[in-house]
């Protein structure tokens, strides 16, 4: 974190997909780490996370948000959001999201937190302009992408003039350990490990691939750094579908279960998502997982975990 070799982190998202390898990743990295989870969720993956201090708090209402806020914290990584495959694209919980993250931004620049890294997605540009660029024409097409535009831009202009500087990570397509059994990844693996057909499109959708380890890295290295405003989370990497898909089926030795083209293309499906990473990549930030290793972990973590794909959220 800029000016300081240690400071204090309050994490929100924890127990999600992302905001799980970035409390991992803060936490080996020395920080001092709040992470604020909703009552009732599942925290047994930051069980083994030493120094990890849990505050419970729904940050949508008044007194969680205030418990979060009490934490006064250096810096803010907001992982936070509903992200469940099959309805998070329209689903009207977004719009609540955004208003209550600029509440919630605004409300640490008034209590001194001296930075704030918000999560974003790929899908607020325009889509069709090839390889994306931080400078890529917005252009959001569902509820979520259009919340998380609104998002960026009202917290962007309510810490402008403030002590507290803001970024905003933009994440592409990950993958990885824990990822929710009916991504693409998990659902692959999953169908062969069981000894089923794994049914997809005909894979020619070209797509940036990262592993979650990776983004987690970058997230934290952005909150090190001093950039600032938009910032692409992505390999760089264009690969297809097919290709991904492929790989999947070799590392397994299951190639015979894969049937490209059972599945349609979805309507509106973009066919080329790619990230121009260079700002991320000035920062000293380079990933850790060729895609070929980053598939072979994932498997070989999920053996180790008894559960290849019983992922969480």
């Amino acid at each position: 974190m800029p000016g300081f070799c240690a400071v204090r982190v309050l994490l929100t998202g924890a127990t999600g997909f992302v905001g799980a390898r970035v409390a991992e990743a803060l936490v080996d990295g020395g920080d001092h780490v709040v992470a604020v989870v909703r009552a009732g969720s599942d925290a047994e993956r930051l069980s083994a996370l030493r120094g990890l201090r849990l505050v419970e708090g729904e940050l949508l209402r008044e007194g969680g948000m205030a418990e979060a806020v009490r934490v006064a914290p250096d810096v803010c990584i907001h992982c936070a959001w509903y992200t469940e495959p099959g309805k998070y694209l329209s689903s009207p919980d977004n719009v609540g999201l955004a208003h209550g993250t600029a509440r919630f931004a605004a409300a640490l620049a008034e209590a001194g937190c001296r930075r704030f890294v918000g999560v974003g997605t790929c899908f607020e540009y325009d889509t069709e302009a090839g390889y994306l660029s931080e400078k890529t024409r917005l252009a959001p097409a569902h509820v979520y992408s259009a919340a998380k535009v609104a998002t960026y831009l009202l917290v962007r202009e309510l810490t402008a003039g403030t002590a507290m500087s803001f970024a905003w990570a933009r994440l592409f397509y990950l993958y990885g350990p824990h990822e929710h059994p009916n991504r693409l990844v998990p659902s692959v693996i999953g169908a062969l490990l069981r000894g089923e057909e794994a049914r997809v499109t005909p894979g020619g959708q070209v797509r940036d691939f990262l592993h979650v380890d990776d983004a987690a890295a970058a997230l934290c290295a952005i909150a090190r750094s001093e950039v600032t405003d938009a910032v692409n989370v992505g390999s760089g990497e264009p690969v297809t579908v097919a290709t991904l898909v492929t790989k999947i089926g070799a590392l397994l030795g299951r190639e015979d279960l894969l049937r490209l083209g059972a599945r349609e293309y979805s309507p509106g499906d973009p066919m080329f998502v790619c990230a121009d990473n260079r700002k991320l990549r000035a920062i000293g930030w380079a990933r850790k997982y060729t895609l070929d290793d980053g598939l072979a972990h994932t498997i070989r973590t999920g053996h180790q975990q008894g559960a290849p794909n019983a992922v969480q959220p």
